[in-house]
């Protein structure tokens, strides 16, 4: 699969049906020696940069369960914690 392909997919929590972002607002961590994906990478952000900001959501390769024509399924518990859950 191409990366432009990935671009336009989201990203759909399986245990709780919840819609987790858009690949192609998400950063990608790439192993330089091999080139393989580690990583997705989902920005916090805040709405329309009001209010709090939220933790980035980190998603391993290996939590991808399915990769479908519309959207990456992912198992959320398999998700990377983050600053304030460690």
């Amino acid at each position: 699969m191409r990366l432009s392909e990935l671009g336009g997919k989201e990203i759909i929590g399986l245990d709780n049906g919840e819609r987790m972002g858009v690949i192609g607002d998400a950063d990608l961590e790439i192993n330089t020696e091999t080139g393989q994906i580690r990583s997705i990478i989902i920005p916090g952000g805040s709405f329309f940069g009001l209010g709090k900001r939220r933790e980035d959501i980190v998603i391993p390769w290996e939590a991808i369960v399915k990769i479908g024509p519309d959207m990456v399924i992912i198992h959320v518990d398999k998700r990377e914690p983050q600053a304030s859950e460690k």
